[in-house]
């Protein structure tokens, strides 16, 4: 497991949440700020786009030499606007192409290589510091742990696995429910080896959203934010 140093840097308000994949993360981060007109980033984004700028650039993805040579070419842009942000490498809306399946596949052998990791938290931590709204909401596996661990606001979201599956499973329409079930278990074991997602650390509120539905797991986060916001006078 990977051990980063906390650093503290300047934030707006924020919100770090944390959680695996099937969770709810990112439509119930994306809501909340919505709610709060905050800003909304999207961490996962990050590797995703790498993952799709490597495969088109042919890159070996289990050769982590050469993804991190890709690094070199990766010319990464995304918004904070919970309505309507788009990602783009170089010229191009990747937006939808980097949940396509195939990207799914190969994102952990991208985000796993500890260059490509340090390169991004950096580049999350400066997309944070410029926001200009209050506040911002910033999802992704180590939000609350190592990108933004001094945040004044810090959750977990889980769920049991059999209800991020069929949660999964209802967003890969023309996907069958065992493969994007396998899919998901095989990402959940990829990221574990390089990041604690699954158990809160020390100052984290777990939210777990099994027996939520939606609005009852946004009104959950908001609870948490205001009872910080709160604390915080």
């Amino acid at each position: 497991m990977m051990q980063h140093r906390p650093h503290p840097i300047a934030y707006p308000f924020v919100v770090a949440v944390d959680g695996p994949a099937g969770s709810g993360k990112s439509s119930v981060s994306k809501e909340a700020a919505r709610r709060l007109g905050w800003g909304f980033l999207d961490t996962g984004a990050a590797y995703r786009a790498l993952a799709w700028h490597a495969a088109a650039s042919r890159v070996d993805t289990e050769d982590a030499a050469s993804v991190v040579a890709s690094l070199g070419s990766f010319d990464y842009r995304i918004g904070t606007d919970p309505y309507g942000y788009a990602v783009h490498v170089g010229g191009v809306d990747v937006t939808d192409a980097i949940r396509e399946p195939s990207v799914t596949a190969i994102v952990s052998a991208v985000a796993r290589v500890p260059e490509v990791r340090a390169h991004l938290i950096e580049v999350f931590r400066a997309i944070i510091a410029a926001e200009k709204r209050e506040g911002i909401v910033v999802e992704g596996r180590d939000i609350t742990t190592v990108v933004a661990p001094d945040a004044p606001v810090r959750i977990l979201l889980t769920a049991s696995e059999e209800t991020r599956m069929a949660r999964r499973s209802k967003e890969l329409v023309g996907h069958s429910a065992e493969a994007t079930g396998a899919q998901l278990q095989a990402r959940d074991r990829a990221d574990s080896k390089v990041v604690d997602f699954m158990n809160a650390a020390e100052g984290v509120t777990t939210v777990d959203s099994t027996d939520l539905d939606f609005d009852q797991t946004v009104q959950a986060v908001l609870d948490v934010i205001r009872d910080a916001q709160v604390r915080a006078g």
